[in-house]
């Protein structure tokens, strides 16, 4: 449905659950300069903290294999234990440095969106090999900004190089004759001056593509009304439907209040809006509300309480304060006890006195 929908509806604010599905869906804020960054920072400290020790560590190594190469047995036997302990060693040296990048990789996308495991973006789709959907990406705005960022991006890195380096094009010929590890080391330090360049340029360049692109997708996530009104049926139910369910319910209740009410010992009323029909017997700990009602309802259980010959006394005052403070199948509140009583008992006196009438 969203699809179908024209940009220009797409008014509101997205639901939590429109963010969340299509996180699940693998549609997550991303910028991919945010993530050349972590890696070129990754880089960076490699090369700054990890490169001479590597470097030293391979250097070993390999001058141990030059200098006692003349005593290694040439076998097929000894020549795979020596590629499988050269590999170790490496692997050794240079584990923890990609380990790091890959670190670095990973937290590149995580300070981005939430964590994420989907197949949803591996899927199969038409629009991928599409002729015309790859023409439409081909020349969309996306690619532009693209294709501007990526010739800003190889522009500023031309004139980093040649800032950085540029100052130190007589040492070129100094170097010829210099010995290999001040070599290595003017180089490496040479690099992390570039590199602490571009990453200054790259934190600007990543920064303001994070919030483009934040901007962007969150203005895709927007809805029409008719999408808001829509999942709202879908997650909290039809408005129509749930007013009848409660409808159904009510009318229920009120079938279920009113067969009590022939049980009741007495019914107080206000006397036109308000009755509360109340039952007590002997051993019962205090009387119990079997139903109340205002206006309409109230009237109801009025006659169906003369025509049960249920007592029907008019309090006004009690039979407000029983409608506010006591519930159906609950019991009368302390504070109204002795107003009750005084009203069951008046009932229990009427009881005797048509009993002695009748004998």
């Amino acid at each position: 449905m969203a699809d179908d929908t024209d940009d220009s509806e797409k008014t509101e604010d997205p639901t939590q659950k429109r963010l969340k599905d299509a996180h699940d869906k693998g549609d997550v804020p991303k910028s991919q300069e945010v993530s050349t960054w972590f890696a070129l920072a990754g880089a960076t400290l490699m090369i700054a903290l990890l490169a001479p020790g590597a470097a030293e560590s391979l250097g070993k190594l390999m001058k141990g294999y030059l200098e006692h190469a003349h005593q290694m047995p040439v076998d097929g036997y000894a020549i795979k234990a020596l590629w499988r302990d050269t590999g170790q060693s490496v692997a050794i040296i240079v584990g923890f440095p990609l380990i790091a990048l890959v670190v670095m990789a990973v937290a590149g996308n995580l300070v981005q969106h939430q964590p994420l495991l989907t197949a949803e973006t591996i899927k199969p789709k038409l629009s991928k090999v599409s002729p015309l959907s790859g023409f439409k990406r081909l020349f969309s705005v996306d690619s532009l900004v693209n294709f501007a960022k990526g010739m800003i991006k190889i522009s500023v890195v031309g004139a980093l190089m040649v800032a950085v380096l540029w100052p130190h094009k007589d040492e070129a010929d100094i170097m010829i004759f210099a010995d290999e590890v001040i070599i290595l080391e003017r180089a490496r330090i040479l690099i992390l001056q570039l590199l602490a360049a571009i990453l200054a340029v790259m934190t600007i360049v990543a920064g303001a593509d994070f919030i483009y692109q934040k901007n962007k997708w969150f203005n895709k996530q927007k809805m029409s009304l008719k999408e808001v009104k829509e999942e709202f049926k879908q997650t909290e139910g039809d408005p129509q439907v749930k007013g009848k369910i409660r409808q159904l319910r009510m009318e229920r209740s009120r079938k279920r209040m009113m067969s009590a009410v022939p049980q009741a010992t007495v019914v107080v009323t206000n006397p036109t809006h308000y009755a509360v029909a109340l039952k007590y017997e002997e051993g019962m700990g205090a009387p119990l509300c079997l139903a109340k009602g205002t206006d309409a309802l109230a009237l109801k259980i009025r006659e169906v309480a003369k025509d049960n010959e249920v007592p029907v006394i008019e309090n006004p005052p009690l039979a407000r304060a029983l409608y506010a403070t006591v519930e159906i199948d609950q019991e009368v509140p302390e504070e109204h006890f002795k107003a009750v009583a005084e009203v069951i008992g008046f009932v229990f006196r009427m009881r005797k006195r048509a009993a002695w009438k009748a004998n």
